[in-house]
């Protein structure tokens, strides 16, 4: 069962690949501060409007962030609901991650030599010096 909160396969791949460029991401971090206009976001980059308002595309198509017209001008900023459940998403990772480290450490500890069962060969009694 799936809950509401978990995000698609479709929508996993479309976060992360909205996320994979800078330029979106600084894009996202700047939308969640305040709202902007695309012009306004536009201005701070060395690329063209057209550039920026691919990337604002690929972020709305995520569902990351949420555009709305005002007058001439376009607006966008953050979705928070998308955002916490990609957050979601990457504490299960971390939580498999973690618990997979544990089990890994656990079994490692329980292999490591026992100081009662090495042999040591300068001691007398060892089980490699007896004959």
């Amino acid at each position: 069962m799936v809950a509401q909160h978990e995000l698609s396969e479709a929508e996993v791949d479309r976060v992360f690949h909205a996320l994979a460029a800078s330029t979106r991401r600084d894009i996202l971090r700047r939308t969640i501060e305040r709202e902007h206009s695309v012009s306004t976001l536009a201005s701070e980059y060395e690329m063209s409007f057209a550039a920026v308002q691919k990337h604002v595309a690929v972020l709305e198509a995520a569902h990351l962030i949420i555009k709305r017209a005002e007058g001439r001008e376009r607006l966008v900023r953050a979705n928070p609901e998308m955002i916490a459940r990609a957050r979601a998403l990457l504490a299960r990772y971390e939580e498999l991650w973690r618990t997979r480290i544990s089990r890994l450490d656990d079994l490692l500890a329980s292999e490591a030599p026992n100081s009662s069962n090495t042999s040591d060969p300068s001691d007398p009694d060892s089980p490699k010096r007896k004959k």
